[in-house]
């Protein structure tokens, strides 16, 4: 098996294409929200695939699907964040709905991760890629 074989699964590459997307918007933000909910949700959305990454580093199946549960609170977290600025109108509707879009996605996948973990104690990269 590759040695960085995170790289290749769906859900991370997804989660990085949410990064590049997220990334963009915030460059509309007022320069106030800079430190504040713009820091959080760069924090938030850069935690789903570096908790991936993080947690293909481990060797038991038990500390990857920690990792796998901690991008799946980040993503939560990235929910939460992305409507108060849809309510503050830092975003439109539309940029937080393919946002959403997007979250749903690797949420579905981060699951079917986390399940494919559990079940075979370890990922199975011979499985269907979640």
């Amino acid at each position: 098996m590759e040695q960085f074989y995170f790289r290749k699964l769906d859900v991370y590459q997804k989660s990085k294409t949410l990064v590049a997307y997220i990334s963009q918007l915030l460059k509309k933000f007022p320069s106030d929200e800079r430190f504040a909910l713009c820091s959080q949700i760069r924090r938030a959305s850069t935690s789903i695939p570096i908790n991936i990454a993080e947690g293909f580093g481990r060797f038991s199946a038990k500390e990857k699907v920690r990792f796998i549960e901690i991008a799946f609170g980040s993503l939560t977290e990235v929910i939460c964040e992305l409507e108060l600025s849809l309510e503050q109108g830092y975003i439109t509707q539309d940029e937080f709905e393919n946002a959403e879009h997007q979250l749903i996605v690797i949420s579905k996948q981060l699951s079917a991760l986390r399940l494919s973990v559990l079940n075979n104690g370890d990922f199975n990269p011979q499985a269907n890629n979640p």
